[in-house]
């Protein structure tokens, strides 16, 4: 008999009460109930009352729900952005209920919603101003309806907390009870938005909206769906990207319990069966056989060397300040230096999943992605449908950091519904999802600076071989051979120098690359901080004045600096085999610096043991989202430099779990601080990418301090620092 399904969380509750644990059920203030944050079903002809307009629909009991056209995969954007809104709206905050924006209406009404990708650092940058116009809007209609029910001119009324009042007569309106009168109405023009000098919500710390139900287990993932007549499937790639299926024998699996087919897909094949486990076993059974071509020749040592010969092979050029060749031979002191970074996987806790329901005029998909309306594109593309006729249902992220960007299993698992004519449930395992990703370009970089006689650099030659994640996608073409992620912190370094030289080399192998939290700055900021620390020492300098001097023209970076350095305890001593390092970048619109506190162990061991961060991002709509983003963005960063590596053997990855690609653990987490520089002014800066570039280069250059030992290949793991 099939036993009924257990979800994860029912079996977590079940096992704290077998092993004798005590399992207690609370409630968390600051929504108005639990977040069903999936878009409510919508139509042209079915738009509820109280709908202001495309962003704002106001319940009768005063609930405030605010649509959300961006993902929450952890970054708190399911309570930033609604606060933009109820900023204008003067809405009572704790009866806000955020919901994701539907995917569907915005293909129908031409983009109401905008661009609906997450990703970049854009959320709150690329969205604050006409979020804010849209809660204007609906506050000046809710007052509008008001007067006019009053009869009173609509400047004689206020709205405050839900309400709408009129102070003269002592009248006052919910707006549950003006949502209906407020979406006819009409504006003459639209209300001028908020200055930051006039805010009464944003830039106030706030609880996250999200946080209930995921402490509940409430909050619903990619993963948890479940619908009626679902299938499941489990699918492997050819183990050599760009490899083909050759053939494969059903025989052997047609009559185990549960089978419903095998479908062949594009490099691939997928066995579905009525439980998950039924069909990852019998995929390991199918017989098999891959086209696996040329690429399986090659591996990482060859990848390497790749790298390095194009370094000294012709490059576009992206910046040519001065004669930087010319001004290295006046150079008192050359200093030269390679850095190289590997692949690098996203591993996402939540492994790539999506549920599709192909049917011949319609096709539903649930999934956690970082693009619904890209989604919903490449699930028309891939069923042969109208866009208007496909229906994204988007969920909580467990994790995305750019991979969920890009879709392939949504490709997969619509190709599939549609060849056994049911829903399907489509997992990639751990194992799939580590060795199929699209990964962090590897890179080599080679940097030479002459200094003078006071130690400053008179000229700089930045020379980078990197992936292009263009041509991996297929997204176009690279104009002149420089691609802006490839040489992000490096043409537009801040550092001063009279003589400037930045060369690319756009250099692709059989592997896929592609968005990785950060970008190129990630492998990028690791080479530049690593290098002026480097030059700093041969200058005989402290790092952190070193930097200031170099950035003096730049009172942000300065601000930044001084702020990292006061907070982080810069120039106190530290015990025999411990060190600070630091490292500073602009990134997405805003700067981070970051100061490392690492001890080092007499047999090589590396502990980091304290990040203090300092940014300026402009401007903070919610400072607890920004503490919890540069967490994150740091234990992400430091997992990297730590141990981050994809390794090629035969053409394939060697890596294909958590126990061969290794995260920081909570045990071995560094105390963190976070700490703002804001200059304010019209900056709005993205946070959640930034807090990544400087760990690596913070934690390498303490480790030098602590040392004396320069680390210019990552991960720092492959170093041997035993009685350095």
């Amino acid at each position: 008999m099939n036993a009924p399904l257990l979800s994860r969380r029912s079996f977590i509750v079940a096992g704290l009460s077998a092993a004798g644990g005590l399992a207690v059920g609370f409630a968390l203030d600051g929504t108005a109930q639990a977040l069903p944050i999936a878009a409510q079903p919508w139509t042209p002809e079915g738009k509820p009352a109280g709908e202001i307009n495309a962003w704002i629909l106001i319940e009768p009991d005063d609930t405030i729900v605010i649509r959300v056209a961006k993902s929450e995969m952890g970054e708190g954007i399911f309570t930033a952005l609604p606060m933009i809104v109820a900023e204008e709206l003067e809405c009572d905050w704790s009866k806000v209920r955020p919901e994701y924006a539907s995917p569907n209406r915005n293909v129908v009404e031409h983009g109401v919603y905008q661009q609906m990708g997450t990703g970049g650092s854009r959320s709150v940058r690329g969205s604050r101003e006409f979020l804010q116009q849209a809660g204007a809007s609906a506050r000046a209609r809710l007052i509008e309806a008001a007067a006019r029910r009053w009869n009173v001119p609509a400047s004689e009324c206020m709205a405050r907390a839900s309400k709408v009042l009129h102070e003269a007569s002592g009248r006052s309106a919910t707006y549950g009870a003006l949502a209906a009168e407020a979406a006819a109405v009409k504006l003459g023009a639209e209300p001028a938005i908020k200055s930051p000098d006039q805010y009464k919500l944003i830039g106030r710390p706030t609880a996250r909206l999200d946080t209930p139900v995921k402490v509940t287990g409430e909050a619903k993932f990619g993963i948890d769906t479940r619908v009626p007549d679902m299938v499941y499937a489990a699918v492997a790639a050819c183990p050599v990207f760009g490899g083909k299926l050759k053939t494969f024998e059903e025989a052997p699996i047609r009559g185990r319990r549960g089978f419903v087919g095998v479908v062949p897909l594009d490099g691939a094949v997928a066995v579905v069966f009525d439980r998950f486990w039924r069909a990852k076993e019998a995929l390991k059974a199918l017989p098999v056989e891959w086209d696996i071509g040329e690429a399986a020749k090659t591996d990482s040592a060859q990848f390497c060397a790749l790298y390095r010969e194009a370094l000294d092979g012709p490059a576009a050029t992206a910046r040519n300040d001065g004669d930087a060749d010319k001004a290295m031979g006046s150079a008192t002191k050359i200093v030269e230096a390679l850095y190289e970074v590997p692949h690098l996987a996203h591993a996402p806790m939540e492994p790539l999943n999506c549920t599709a329901h192909w049917t011949a005029d319609r096709v539903d998909v649930w999934m956690g992605t970082q693009a619904p309306d890209r989604a919903l594109a490449l699930a028309a593309e891939a069923g042969g449908v109208k866009p208007e006729n496909v229906f994204v249902h988007n969920c909580f992220l467990g994790g995305g950091f750019g991979r969920r960007a890009v879709n392939d299993e949504l490709k997969q698992a619509v190709l599939v519904s549609k060849a056994v004519g049911k829903p399907v449930k489509l997992v990639w395992t751990r194992e799939e999802d580590i060795r199929h990703d699209r990964y962090r370009p590897q890179a080599a970089l080679r940097f030479k600076a002459g200094l003078g006689a006071d130690g400053m650099p008179v000229a700089l030659n930045l020379r980078t071989a990197v992936g292009s994640l263009l041509r991996s996608l297929g997204m176009g073409k690279v104009e002149n051979g420089i691609e802006p992620s490839a040489v992000e912190g490096l043409a537009n370094t801040q550092y001063r120098s009279p003589n400037i030289k930045v060369d690319c080399v756009l250099k692709n192998t059989h592997v896929p690359v592609m968005f990785w939290r950060s970008v190129g700055s990630s492998q990028n900021a690791f080479a530049v901080e690593s290098f002026i620390d480097e030059l700093a020492h041969a200058a005989g300098k402290d790092p952190y004045l070193y930097r200031r001097a170099l950035l003096s023209d730049r009172p942000d970076f300065v601000n930044v600096l001084d702020t990292l350095a006061t907070k982080g305890d810069w120039g106190k001593p530290m015990p025999a085999g411990s060190g600070r390092g630091i490292a500073i970048h602009e990134a997405f619109g805003t700067i981070v610096g970051e100061i490392a506190e690492v001890a080092v162990s007499k047999t090589g061991e590396v502990r980091v043991e304290r990040i203090v961060a300092a940014i300026d991002c402009g401007h903070v709509v919610n400072p607890t989202t920004v503490a919890m983003q540069v967490e994150s963005a740091v234990i992400y960063g430091l997992t990297a430099a730590l141990y981050g590596e994809i390794t090629i053997k035969d053409g394939r990855v060697e890596q294909g779990n958590f126990d061969d690609y290794p995260m920081v653990r909570m045990a071995d987490a560094p105390h963190i601080e976070t700490h703002l520089a804001l200059s304010g002014g019209k900056k709005w800066g993205g946070i959640g990418e930034p807090g990544t570039p400087p760990v690596a280069p913070a934690v390498t250059n303490a480790i030098f301090a602590a040392t004396g030992r320069r680390i210019r290949s990552l991960p720092i793991k492959n170093e041997n620092l035993s009685g350095a």
